[in-house]
C-alpha cells in the first residue's frame, strides 16, 4: 500500500516554527493552546506530544519561557522600568513577573539588571545516542481482557493488576492462558490531563473473546499500522526514550501520527530482572 502522506522531519519543524512565530508575536496578549494546536495542524492529543519532543520541555512551559527570556533580554539590554516590562510580555503586575522569574533563574529582575554576567541554562531531554529496535508493524484485531486505572501512570500498581486478569483466568475453568507479556494502552497525555484523571487499560492478549465480569472488560484493538520500538533499560527512563522517539525517531521515520493511544509490551518481569535488562516494546499508532 502507498502512503503519499510522507510527514518528513522539515515538514514538522515547519509546524513546529509556525507556533513559535505565533508565539513569539503575541507574548503580551493570552496564548490560548487550542488555537495554537490549530496553527499546529497536529490533532490536539498529539500536539503537546511533538511540541515537547521538538521543543525538549512541555509547550506551556516554553510559552513561560518564552515570556520569561523575554524579560531578561529587555532587562538586559533596554533602560524600561520593570513594571513596563512585565505589561509588555503579558503578565498583568510586575509581582507575577517577579515570581515567575525567580522560578527560572533563581534571582529577581531587579538583581538580573544589577547583574549581567548570569547565565542561563535550558534542558535537553532528547537523546541523540539512544539505539532502539524499531520497525513498523501491520498488527492485526486482538482480543484484550483489560482493567482500567486512573491516576498519575508513574503510581499505578501494574503487577497487582495484571495479577487479577491471571486471577481471572485461572478461575475461569474454560478459558485459555492469555499472552503472559503485559500490554498496557496509555489513553491520555500527562502533558495535557491533570495526574488524577490519566486512564490506563492494563490487559492481556486473549486468543478467543470473553464475557466481561465486574471490573474486567474485554474489547477487541481493530487492527492497525504501528511504529514499534524496543527499548532496552530501566523503566525510570520512558520519558526520555518518548521524547526521543516523538522528536527524532517518528519524523526521521517519516510517519504521520494516527490520532489514537499509543501502548507499551512488557516482554520480561520487572521482579526477576534487572532494571538495565528490561525490555519494552512502545506502540505508537502511525499512518
Amino acid at each position: 500500500m502507498e502512503h503519499s502522506k510522507k510527514t518528513t522531519r522539515e515538514e514538522y519543524q515547519k509546524c513546529v516554527n509556525a507556533v513559535v512565530d505565533y508565539i513569539n508575536l503575541h507574548l503580551g496578549e493570552e496564548i490560548d493552546l487550542k488555537s495554537l494546536a490549530k496553527i499546529s495542524h497536529f490533532s490536539p492529543f498529539y500536539f503537546h506530544r511533538i511540541m515537547k519532543a521538538f521543543l525538549g520541555e512541555p509547550i506551556g512551559t516554553f510559552i513561560v519561557r518564552t515570556r520569561t527570556e523575554a524579560a531578561a533580554r529587555l532587562l538586559r539590554y533596554s533602560d524600561l522600568p520593570i513594571a513596563d516590562i512585565a505589561y509588555r510580555i503579558g503578565y498583568s503586575s510586575p509581582s507575577s513577573l517577579s515570581k515567575v522569574f525567580k522560578q527560572f533563574y533563581g534571582i529577581s529582575p531587579n538583581e538580573y539588571r544589577n547583574n549581567k554576567n548570569f547565565v542561563i541554562m535550558k534542558p535537553a531531554i532528547i537523546r541523540p545516542d539512544l539505539e532502539l529496535k524499531k520497525e513498523i508493524r501491520e498488527v492485526p484485531a486482538r482480543n484484550v481482557i483489560y482493567i482500567r486505572l486512573f491516576g498519575d501512570y508513574k503510581l499505578n500498581d501494574y503487577g497487582g493488576t495484571w495479577m487479577r486478569l491471571f486471577q481471572f483466568i485461572k478461575e475461569e475453568e474454560k478459558l485459555p492462558m492469555g499472552d503472559m507479556s503485559p500490554y498496557c494502552i496509555y489513553h491520555d497525555d500527562p502533558k495535557v490531563t491533570p495526574a488524577d484523571k490519566l486512564r490506563t487499560d492494563v490487559c492481556m492478549v486473549m486468543p478467543v473473546t470473553v464475557t466481561p465480569k465486574g471490573d474486567i472488560g474485554f474489547k477487541q484493538l481493530p487492527a492497525g499500522r504501528y511504529a514499534v520500538f524496543t527499548y532496552k533499560g530501566s523503566y525510570e527512563h520512558l520519558q526520555s526514550v518518548y521524547d526521543t522517539i516523538y522528536g527524532k525517531f517518528i519524523p526521521e521515520m517519516e510517519c504521520t501520527l494516527r490520532d489514537e493511544s499509543s501502548a507499551e509490551r512488557y516482554l520480561n518481569d520487572p521482579c526477576e530482572t534487572k532494571p538495565e535488562d528490561l525490555l519494552t516494546e512502545i506502540y505508537i499508532p502511525v499512518e
